[in-house]
This record gives structure tokens, C-alpha cells and sequence, in this order.
């Protein structure tokens, strides 16, 4: 398994709100939601996408989105998207959380008052403009490991437009049981698909990581630890992996990665252990042994050094209702 792939299977979607904005010109709509990761493209029409430069993590000039275009916004910068770039537009409405919408005023806006039909919402059936939205509500550790290497707005022009994209484009506009995990699905593939053609660009500025998978003696090493993490590792173990000496890993994968192999493979392993806190309900000693740790102390000792607070209480502040 490579990292990418390692990486972005721990990046899944569930409950995510998905659905299409009808619009007619002059229009805007505000994200205050502040959930990790957004999707917007344009089905119809042309737009801005203004991040919030007031916002301390703001720093992104506006994006033109043509139609087509999708882009990932990186973060809980608030953001607007809007079809006039200079002009002052009250918002149709501002996405508070994945369930509450005001308008300009802070009035809570009844749905009644913008759905149009199944996951559409706007002020007429006939604008000119469509939007598709899709959120993901939470990551998790080992995914961060990609999002981190990510701009604040990845955006993947229309002639590399991903399959899945129309996938949802069609199941939005059905109202059948299950839609709800069909979409999740259709959402992870689309995001994934999304990241590898960005990381594919000449342009991107790659993360250290990505560019030494394809590294004749540090790839086969990242895929054993992604292949395996549990196993127990060694320089010399991962050493025989690569077909070199323990010198010349270790002096290779610290000139490509800035740390030592078994820093990373710590630094994976607790990214894991993160996540497996998050998401089950497996105990702590449990946890351990999945992501090679002798047992429970010795996985709560590197726990905290590496994030400040024991698994108990990784698990208390982000546990999944």
C-alpha cells in the first residue's frame, strides 16, 4: 500500500450535507460552518469563491470558479461564494452549522423558506446559476497527514472534472432509501480523485512524503510501514525492505523526509491509534496491540508526548456521537 492510499482510506465521510443551490444573479451565499473540508463546483453559470481574509487563516486571494470547476476548500476559514466578485450582495443565506441557516439580519431561516425540491435549496426553480455543495463534518489524525499538505483552496479545473462528480449530480436529484450512504461513498471517491489529480499536477507543490514514494529506497520502505504498521519495525527490518544497508536507510530517508524512519513510522502509528480512539469502542490495551504497541502504557506514554493528553482523553474531546 502507498501512503496516499494509506492516507486517504482513513479519510471517510458520514452524514455529509450534500445538495445543489439554485440561484438567479446577483447572488451570494456564506459558509460559517467551519467544517474541515468543503467541495463547490459550479453546474451552471460562473462564480467567486472569497475566503475570509479577515479570518486569521484567510490568506487566499478570490478564485474564479468556471463552470465545471470544482474546488476543495481546506479548513474552517469562513468563505462566500458569490456571482459578482466587487459587489456588496446580502446573502441569500449563511451556513451556521450542517443544519442551521440565517440570513443577513441573524434570523434562523425556516427550510421552507429556500428548499425547492429533494437536497435543493434557492429562491426559484429557474435560476440561472446551480451550485453543488458537499461537507465533510470530521477527518481524523491520519488523514490530517494529507489535508496539511493541502493549500487552503485546491481547485481542479473542468477538463479534469472527476467521474463521481456526475455520479452525484444524479443520485441528489433521486429521494430513495439509502441516499444518504450512497452519497457518503460517492463523496469519498469524488475527494479522493479529486487530491491524487491535484498531487499529479506539475504545478503542486508536493509534500515531502509524496514525492519520496517513488524513491528506490525510501518508497518500498513507506509501503512496508503503511502495509503493516503494527509489525515490529526496525531500521534494520525496514533496512531489508529496501535492499540497503541500516546507514544508508537512515541516511536517505532522514535527507528526503527530515526524520528518522522509526520517528515516522511513531508518528503514523499514533495518527492510527488516533483515530481507532475516535471512531470505536476498543480499549485502550486493544488499540495498542492494532497499532504495534506492547500494551496500553506503553502506547499512553507516546500518546502524550506526541499530542500533550493521554488516549482517555483523546478519546473524551472527539469521540463520535
Amino acid at each position: 500500500m502507498d501512503a496516499l492510499t494509506s492516507m486517504l482510506d482513513h479519510l471517510r465521510s458520514s452524514g455529509a450535507l450534500v445538495g445543489t443551490n439554485i440561484l438567479t444573479p446577483p447572488w451570494a451565499i456564506r459558509f460559517e460552518d467551519t467544517v474541515p473540508l468543503t467541495i463547490v463546483t459550479m453546474l451552471r453559470g460562473e462564480a467567486w469563491l472569497i475566503p475570509d481574509v479577515s479570518h486569521p487563516a484567510g490568506d487566499t486571494a478570490p478564485m474564479r470558479l468556471h463552470r465545471g470547476d470544482l474546488a476543495v476548500v481546506n479548513g474552517s476559514t469562513p468563505f462566500t461564494v458569490t456571482s459578482e466578485h466587487d459587489a456588496a450582495i446580502e446573502p441569500l443565506y449563511i451556513l451556521e452549522d450542517p443544519t442551521t441557516c440565517t440570513d443577513g439580519s441573524g434570523r434562523v431561516l425556516d427550510p421552507g423558506e429556500l428548499m425547492l425540491g429533494v437536497r435543493s435549496c434557492g429562491a426559484r426553480l429557474d435560476g440561472e446559476h446551480a451550485m453543488l455543495t458537499s461537507t465533510y463534518r470530521t477527518t481524523g489524525a491520519a488523514a490530517e497527514r494529507v489535508l496539511s499538505a493541502l493549500p487552503n483552496i485546491v481547485l481542479i479545473p473542468q477538463e479534469r472534472q472527476p467521474t463521481p462528480l456526475r455520479l452525484i449530480e444524479d443520485e441528489i436529484a433521486r429521494d430513495q432509501p439509502g441516499q444518504q450512504a450512497v452519497l457518503d461513498r460517492l463523496l469519498d471517491l469524488l475527494l479522493v480523485a479529486t487530491l491524487r489529480d491535484w498531487f499529479a499536477l506539475p504545478e503542486t507543490d508536493t509534500p515531502a512524503w509524496y514525492r519520496a514514494m517513488s524513491d528506490p529506497v525510501v518508497g518500498p520502505t513507506l509501503r512496508a510501514i503503511h502495509d503493516n504498521p503494527a509489525a515490529p519495525w526496525t531500521v534494520e527490518t525496514l533496512a531489508r525492505e529496501a535492499n540497503v544497508s541500516r546507514a544508508a536507510l537512515a541516511r536517505r530517508f532522514t535527507g528526503l523526509l527530515d526524520e528518522t524512519p522509526i520517528a515516522y513510522l511513531t508518528g503514523w502509528r499514533l495518527c492510527l491509534a488516533a483515530d481507532l480512539l475516535r471512531d470505536t469502542d476498543a480499549t485502550v490495551e486493544h488499540v495498542a496491540h492494532q497499532v504495534g504497541y506492547s500494551n496500553a502504557f506503553a502506547l499512553s506514554t507516546a500518546f502524550a508526548r506526541q499530542f500533550g493528553y493521554r488516549p482517555t482523553e483523546h478519546r473524551r474531546l472527539t469521540k463520535r456521537a
